[in-house]
């Protein structure tokens, strides 16, 4: 029977198609973490209270791309080149959304605008992490192999969520709403389809790598252009909203460690 867990097990169980999957999630998890620190450095005055956070934020994220690639390494395998048209980061900054690289490396102070924008691209993505880190901890919490490493960066994912409208509410408060509500609706708009098109480039280099018949790969396609159609026409909502977490200053205190891994 076809399904997530089905798709994923062979992932899972070939090498090469496991070191593509580690390799994509390595590159975006370390460019999340160059990126939150860059913007922890440049964080305008009247938000350097939020420094310790977002350093914790990027901190989380290289842990991340660490333990992608230990798990690699536990293998005997390398990390390979990420084929551009899977790599969810750059894409969306091609379509405008975040802070561009181009300012994150300029030494200049970012404007309280752009923490607002930092922040609600963060509550999307972040949301797309979620989802996708729960659904794995569901699948493959107890793998011998990734269990560990998947439950650790699942609950870190959650914190950078629960960070996010923690954060976002506070700003809403201080008179931002408008601008956040926009900002929110631009990036999920663009997020579904940079997800779709990502989603369908990695099944094809899956499908090429476990040679899978082209009726299972078109019903792959099928199944991720459902998904697409149901966020287009409504489940977009669900990465734009905006509530008080359950937990509360997620992203206090030091990052945790990845004993184990890296």
């Amino acid at each position: 029977m076809l399904s997530a867990r089905s798709v994923f097990e062979e992932i899972l169980d070939n090498d090469e198609s496991f070191q593509l999957f580690c390799s994509i999630a390595a590159s975006g998890e370390s460019q999340g973490g160059w990126e939150n620190a860059r913007i922890a450095a440049l964080l305008p005055e009247g938000q350097r209270a939020l420094t310790a956070k977002v350093t914790r934020h990027g901190a989380d994220e290289d842990k991340h791309g660490r333990i992608f690639n230990a798990l690699l390494k536990k293998r005997g395998l390398d990390p390979v080149p990420v084929p551009p048209e899977t790599d969810y980061t750059m894409l969306l900054e091609q379509r405008g959304i975040g802070l561009t690289h181009e300012k994150l490396r300029r030494e200049e102070p970012l404007t309280e605008r752009d923490v607002v924008v930092y922040l609600a691209h963060s509550r999307v993505t972040e949301q797309r992490a979620s989802d996708q880190m729960d659904m794995l901890a569901k699948y493959f919490g107890d793998h011998p192999e990734v269990g560990r490493a998947v439950t650790m960066i699942c609950r870190d994912e959650d914190n950078h969520l629960a960070y996010c409208h923690e954060e976002l509410l506070r700003l809403a408060a201080a008179g931002h709403g408008r601008t956040i509500l926009d900002t929110l609706h631009e990036c999920a708009r663009a997020e579904t389809r940079v997800y779709r098109d990502v989603s369908i480039a990695v099944m094809s280099h899956m499908a090429r790598i476990l040679g899978w018949p082209k009726p299972k790969s078109a019903a792959l396609a099928s199944g991720i252009q459902a998904i697409y159609g149901y966020e287009r026409f409504g489940g977009w909502r669900r990465m734009v909203s905006l509530k008080p977490p359950e937990r509360r200053d997620a992203l206090g205190g030091p990052a945790t460690s990845a004993a184990g891994f890296a």
